[in-house]
């Protein structure tokens, strides 16, 4: 039976579904404005798409965690209403493309069968709440912090203090004490720690990207693990308050850091604390509803893997040795691992989720974890059942070994469908990786890609060993698609941010040739143990310049220069009205 939390959960979602379909009815009767009508499916995860009559639906995964089960229904809706297509976004996210506004409020229907919403996945709200991929799996995890994202992303769901804030609001949790969620790029960063025997977290706050990216700051050394939707509601509060309304470009939390300071943001943040202390505030749930970002009472145990295909040959398989040692990691528990699967840039296809949700179940504990690189996570796996799993990979095509490698590129969506982008990040992402998939030095195969679509760093471009965004530039009176280059970003081994260095503008034909004259550069010249930020710090942004200036302006002209990758026409700067900002 349904617990008192989930009956009230469950009408609460479908009421807000049945009123988005009457405000949509509205808008296409033409009674509402485009105006009036943008916070409404804003606030439901509902981006306006370039394309006119079509539109982005995003989903909110939180944790990053679904169960086969979700995965199932999140194949279906795609094939229902998205031609058969899914996104996995740096975000934990899933979105859908292409889909027309009648169309939209069924799709959410469909998703709330299995507790999933797109509730407050876009607009001025606390968007989805993100996790370790690995939490609950880790073998070197402090602790699975799971139960307290989960908590924190019920918490402050459907409530009148986030529903309107200045600007998004991002909260992030990381178990590990090697980051893989980017704690120090979220308005909120938890990390767990424990002191004197009490599970908590080091926390961090006004980290950001964005066109004016922004280092974290630490806020709380330790907190106790009761208190963190206590902590998230003070500093929402504080945002709430003094974030800048009149200015969408200024309005994250790291600005109110920049103008006010770091010790006037504390000390407000430290009043609202004492006051929800002393006088209460939004609970922490005690309950959070089955579903609800991966969330069962009782997970299933691990399977044994008797519905894999069954191998006629254990013969010597290069192919999947490669994959042994790139996607598999070890996990706490003996005899078991998790498995990493590489997905296209975050897209996959009903088939390949129903694949995965296959999997999971028959291999692993009945659980998907989606990465911030855009990959899948698999717990569980019996070391025994590894080469049969690649088999079962093999045959739904995400058999790919170099998990987090080079070649393994993050995007966004970019121009494919984004009103902002202004370059096609997807297509520069393929050519890369195709010149980058057969390279074989091991400390090079190591470093990382990212790539956006324009400055507002969805692909999360400032934080890779190289990162590219698109912008645009004229050459002899014509538009040119370009990518701004930098070298060195990362996260450190204190989960800070550091953001890498502008090197300059490179036409996006030409980018794979400059990445590929500073790859040889850094073979060459790298010394013993140092990586690759200490090797761009040392040898400065001037050095990349010069190595890259003969593409930044190139005497020779060729048509292809003035395509960007993937299309047949010349390159034409096609911009909507952005609503990341709205």
């Amino acid at each position: 039976m349904p617990t008192s939390t989930e009956t009230c959960y469950d009408a609460t979602v479908r009421e807000d579904i049945e009123l988005f379909r009457e405000q949509a009815e509205a808008f296409l009767a033409g009674q509402l404005t485009d105006d009036q009508f943008r916070a409404v499916r804003l606030r439901r995860g509902i981006y306006g798409q370039r394309q006119p009559d079509v539109h982005m639906v995003r989903t909110k995964v939180p944790g990053g965690m679904v169960t086969a089960e979700q995965l199932r229904q999140l194949a279906l809706a795609a094939d229902e209403f998205a031609g058969g297509k899914a996104h996995l976004t740096t975000r934990q996210n899933v979105q859908y493309h292409f889909v027309p506004l009648r169309d939209v409020p069924n799709l959410l229907h469909l998703l709330a069968d299995v507790r999933l919403t797109t509730r407050e996945a876009c607009y001025n709200t606390v968007r989805n709440v993100t996790a370790c991929p690995f939490a609950g799996l880790s073998a070197d995890e402090v602790f699975d912090v799971r139960p307290a994202a989960r908590k924190v992303a019920f918490a402050f769901l459907h409530k009148e203090l986030t529903d309107s804030l200045p600007r998004k609001f991002k909260i992030a949790f990381e178990g590990c004490p090697h980051d893989h969620i980017g704690a120090g790029i979220n308005d909120l960063g938890f990390t767990a720690v424990i002191r004197e025997g009490q599970r908590g977290f080091r926390v961090t706050v006004a980290g950001g990207l964005g066109p004016l990216p922004n280092e974290a700051k630490l806020l709380v050394e330790f907190l106790p693990e009761d208190r963190v939707v206590n902590l998230c509601e003070a500093v929402i509060r504080v945002f709430n308050v003094h974030g800048n309304r009149s200015n969408k470009n200024k309005a994250r939390l790291k600005f109110v850091l920049r103008e006010r300071g770091f010790d006037w943001l504390k000390e407000a943040i430290e009043r609202e604390y004492s006051d929800i202390l002393e006088n209460g505030g939004i609970p922490m749930p005690d309950e959070i509803p089955e579903g609800f970002g991966g969330f069962v009472s009782h997970p299933p145990p691990p399977a044994s893997g008797a519905a894999l295909p069954v191998l006629e040959s254990a013969a010597a398989d290069p192919k999947f040795d490669r994959w042994l040692e790139t996607n598999v990691l070890e996990q706490h528990e003996s005899g078991y691992a998790t498995v990493l699967i590489r997905t296209s840039q975050g897209n996959l296809t009903s088939p390949e989720m129903r694949g995965l949700a296959n999997l999971a179940e028959d291999a692993g504990d009945g659980f998907l974890r989606f990465t911030m690189d855009q990959n899948v996570a698999i717990g569980y796996i019996g070391l025994r059942n590894l080469r049969r799993v690649f088999s079962a990979l093999r045959i739904i095509g995400l058999d790919r070994s170099g998990a987090g490698q080079i070649d393994d590129i993050t995007t966004c969506p970019g121009a494919y469908s984004c009103n902002l982008a202004l370059t096609k990040s997807m297509n520069l992402g393929f050519a890369l990786e195709d010149k980058l998939r057969d390279e074989d030095d091991p400390i090079v195969r190591a470093l990382s890609i990212k790539i956006s679509g324009c400055p507002n760093a969805c692909g999360q471009h400032w934080i890779a060993d190289i990162g590219l965004y698109g912008n645009a530039r004229k050459i002899e009176g014509k538009e040119v698609p370009y990518y701004q280059l930098l070298l060195g970003g990362g996260i450190d081994s204190t989960g800070i941010a550091r953001f890498g260095l502008q090197v300059q503008s490179i036409p996006a034909r030409l980018a794979p040739i400059a990445i590929a004259r500073i790859l040889d550069h850094f073979r060459v010249n790298r010394t013993e143990g140092e990586s690759f930020r200490e090797y761009v710090l040392r040898y400065k942004a001037e050095t990349f310049r010069g190595l890259t200036a003969e593409f930044a302006k190139p005497v020779e002209r060729f048509p292809e220069l003035y395509k960007d990758w993937g299309d047949e026409v010349d390159f034409s700067l096609q911009l909507g009205r952005g609503e990341c900002a709205t």
